[in-house]
């Protein structure tokens, strides 16, 4: 464990200062570092793509940002933290007064030492986000402020995003997917997609292989839509999956339900809390939120839910300089991956049969599978006789849903139901799939 920490420490501070966005060299180099956990395969969609109603947009590098007052101090520097600067910001080059610069300027609106982080994609736009001292400095300052971004953009580039397919046993997949386009931000989305590394690397290692697993890194929105699009076919046959976000802080767990809130990921995932002994907050599904509102579209719907640890929006520090590496530890993001892997490992363990004489009930007499005289079995549950459950294992063996999903729906334990099951395996009526 104390080899994983540091690993995982190692990684936070490696990757921590540098500056993502949709697109550009801060993703490429994210990717590659990541290539070092785990075999993750870079690939691209080029600028100027149409995918569905979107289109992938210019790529953008911003190489240096700036404000000086007219003493040469530099008042605000991008090199000190990437989220000074909106994201997609144009260049500028210009001397201006405090009135003419101050609609440009972002304050956070509760936490006054903060740097909020803003964007402007589809927008064309610049601007700083600076603390409130910063502010004031720049108004206070005598004469015009120098205002430099020397960003540029490409409309030739490209989107860059990560795969990685992990084959299994069946050709089932589960779909993890992390978002990496947040700069200079710990715990929204450096936790996320680093504790995906590691958690691909485990499944890996223990040779977790009754489903194949689809892991993809990918700038937020456009990066998910871009995938669902070249990707349709698959993603279609894919039922439930995960994602990965702001899982490294040190409040409470929580997980955000799918949009079917009765599906088993939720049960699992509940399941696995009360195990642990872990006292969580549930979050219904919500439209607002990452990723899964594109996975679980008409088009798709697959049922995604995310296991939080400080979930986005919940957290004072969302959205701002204070999300830090000294909000988030490796401590914290252990402990998350531990959660994520207990379930996908009881996903992987789950048993399913199929009901090999599905056309009416079989005559059980025939299987010496019913009593001689009634109610001579005594009851296995305060709800049921063990007859009651051979039929409903019966009834709901159809090869997809499996004996766990059978032992919450009529609140009997699996143990009991596997040992009907297996009998059942044994009379050539039900078959393991």
């Amino acid at each position: 464990m104390h080899d994983l920490l540091k690993e995982i420490d190692k990684y936070l501070h490696r990757l921590f200062d540098i500056g993502r966005s949709l697109t550009g060299d801060g993703n490429r180099e994210t990717l590659e570092i990541l290539q070092k956990i785990v075999p993750i395969e870079v690939k691209a969609y080029n600028s100027g793509k149409a995918v569905y109603d979107w289109t992938i947009p210019d790529e953008w590098n911003a190489n240096d940002a700036w404000i000086k007052n007219a003493d040469g101090k530099k008042i605000v520097d991008f090199s000190k933290s990437k989220i000074h600067l909106v994201g997609y910001s144009h260049s500028i080059n210009k001397k201006l007064t405090f009135e003419q610069l101050k609609p440009h300027l972002h304050l956070h609106s509760k936490i006054p030492d903060a740097i909020p982080y803003r964007t402007s994609y589809y927008v064309k736009n610049w601007g700083y986000c600076v603390t409130e001292q910063q502010y004031n400095e720049l108004s206070n300052s005598k004469g015009e402020l120098h205002v430099c971004i020397d960003s540029e953009f490409n409309s030739n580039g490209s989107l860059n995003f990560g795969e990685l397919l992990i084959p299994g046993n069946s050709k089932k997949e589960i779909l993890i997917s992390t978002y990496i386009c947040h700069p200079s931000q710990a715990n929204d989305n450096l936790s996320g997609f680093l504790l995906s590394a590691f958690l691909a690397r485990k499944i890996m290692e223990n040779k977790i292989n009754n489903y194949s697993y689809r892991f993809v890194w990918v700038p937020e929105t456009i990066g998910a839509i871009a995938y669902c699009e070249s990707n349709e076919s698959i993603l279609k046959k894919i039922n439930l999956g995960l994602v990965v976000t702001t899982v490294g802080g040190p409040g409470k767990f929580g997980y955000k339900q799918s949009l079917d809130s009765n599906h088993r990921i939720n049960c699992i995932i509940e399941e696995v809390f009360n195990e642990n002994l872990i006292d969580y907050i549930v979050y219904p599904f919500d439209i607002n939120g990452s990723d899964e509102r594109q996975y679980s579209s008409q088009g798709f719907g697959i049922n995604m839910a995310t296991i939080s640890k400080d979930k986005y929006y919940e957290y004072d520090y969302y959205h701002s300089s204070k999300d830090d590496l000294s909000y988030v530890k490796p401590e914290f993001i252990s402990e998350s991956l531990d959660l994520y892997y207990q379930v996908l490992l009881k996903l992987n363990n789950e048993i399913y049969y199929k009901n090999l004489l599905p056309n009416c009930e079989p005559m059980l007499s025939k299987y010496d599978l019913y009593p001689e005289m009634g109610a001579s079995r005594l009851p296995i549950s305060n709800k049921y006789e063990e007859l009651d459950v051979l039929r409903w294992i019966l009834l709901l063996s159809d090869g997809n849903t499996s004996l766990g999903e059978i032992s919450r729906k009529i609140d009997v334990d699996q143990s009991v139901l596997l040992q009907i099951a297996e009998e059942l395996v044994r009379k050539k009526i039900l078959i393991k799939v």
